[in-house]
């Protein structure tokens, strides 16, 4: 009998009762429909309605789905991190619990990986569903990302993606409290190409991402780099050159002209920007100082309160009840 491949199918779950179970029903279908074997890996990231519920009536029907409930709201990185230590497939994927990231893409995803070289490919969106404020701020932290990371320029990253194992467990490796997946996969390969993919409607409801938490996910870009403090260096520096060059102008000038009067509104401005980027830079420099004390202190990427369909714990320091 011919071993197939397996295919891991990651899914972070944020109050989704309503749509995980078709969620998986319709991931199964896909991939068995396209010759893999297949194991799900959900992950409820906090949800304090009937998500875990379903997750656990899924577990009961099919022992390929395992379940993980997390004892709080960690976020959708943790969350996929989660996920990760119990994989075990020749290849992960990563999708929604919205239908957004559709099952019947999952060929073109799959396909793509294996007719290349690629060590992870992200599906990418020609055309998206989401409201304008969610794009702008995804457009915003894309790019953000892109400067920080060294990621290709026409490289497009999103929450839909598939990744040879090895990748995956080399990922397992960061233990630090603020996780940003494509961050790390870009850390581990810059093996990495994208396929167009159409991206659906919501099934049920709105997305849960607001204001805070993109601002939250933005700032997990200084996990990865200190391209943040060397700009608010090259701030200063600018800064510190213009007071000079704007003092030597005012001597010059009050030696020319005697009679010109320094202005009091200029000095104001002139001191409240200065003021505007010292502060900038000091809460860049708070937010470096403020993660190395949550490493330092052991900040928990997450923590596990319930499983199903796994046995062994999955190396991490959490105590965890298993059903």
């Amino acid at each position: 009998m011919e071993n197939k491949e397996t295919v891991s199918v990651i899914i972070p779950c944020y109050y989704s009762e309503k749509t995980i179970a078709k969620a998986v029903h319709l991931a199964r279908e896909e991939l068995l429909r396209l010759g893999y074997d297949y194991e799900f890996v959900l992950v409820n990231d906090g949800s304090t309605d009937g998500t875990f519920a379903q997750i656990r009536a899924l577990c009961a029907e099919d022992a390929k789905v395992k379940g993980v409930d997390l004892s709080r709201n960690f976020g959708q990185h943790s969350a996929l991190l989660a996920a990760l230590h119990y994989v075990t497939g020749d290849y992960v994927l990563s999708m929604d619990d919205d239908l957004q990231t559709h099952p019947s893409q999952f060929g073109k995803l799959l396909d793509a990986i294996h007719e290349s070289n690629y060590d992870v490919v992200y599906g990418w969106y020609p055309q998206k569903h989401h409201n304008w404020f969610r794009n702008l701020g995804s457009r915003f932290e894309g790019w953000t990302m892109r400067v920080l990371t060294g990621r290709p320029k026409g490289l497009k990253v999103s929450s839909f993606w598939v990744a040879r194992s090895f990748v995956c467990r080399e990922a397992l490796s960061y233990s630090g409290p603020y996780p940003q997946m494509s961050g790390l996969l870009m850390r581990i390969t810059k093996n990495v190409g994208n396929v167009p993919l159409e991206h659906f409607d919501r099934a049920v409801g709105q997305s849960g991402y607001n204001l805070k938490s993109l601002i939250r996910l933005w700032s997990t870009s200084t996990n990865f780099s200190v391209l943040p403090l060397r700009f608010s260096l090259l701030c200063g520096a600018l800064f510190g050159a213009a007071g000079i060059i704007g003092a030597i102008l005012v001597v010059i000038q009050k030696l020319m002209d005697p009679t010109v009067l320094t202005g009091w509104s200029s000095l104001m401005v002139v001191i409240l920007l200065a003021a505007g980027v010292n502060l900038i830079c000091l809460g860049l420099v708070g937010e470096y100082v403020g993660r190395m004390f949550m490493i330092a202190n052991k900040q928990p990427q997450y923590v596990v309160r319930t499983r199903c369909n796994l046995g062994a714990a999955d190396g991490k320091q959490h105590k965890e009840e298993e059903e």
